[in-house]
């Protein structure tokens, strides 16, 4: 399921946010979990380091804190390279900042 072959496109945002909103943020990610990314089926989520959604396609959105200052920040890979600036524009929706 995960281990596609071939070419792979990352990116990546930096979303400042006011750290004083940082639970309210966390609480919107948690109870807003992502069903679909750039019309593709989210089949796994992991949490133990951020919210790292997967689908079947090999594709990825992982929304994680800075552990050091008020920055989340939202990385995404995926084999579509059209698909990249979707991903992250859907993750950043669900951050709501």
């Amino acid at each position: 399921m995960f281990d596609k072959v071939g070419p792979h496109y990352y990116d990546r945002i930096d979303l400042s946010f006011d750290q004083a909103k940082r639970a309210d943020i966390l609480k919107h990610i948690q109870t807003n979990p992502l069903k679909t990314l750039a019309g593709m089926p989210v089949v796994k989520l992991r949490d133990d380091d951020g919210f790292k959604y997967y689908t079947e396609e090999g594709s990825w959105l992982l929304i994680r804190f800075s552990g050091t200052e008020p920055i989340m920040r939202v990385y995404t890979e995926t084999t579509d390279q059209a698909k990249v600036q979707t991903i992250l524009a859907e993750g950043r929706k669900l951050t709501g900042v």
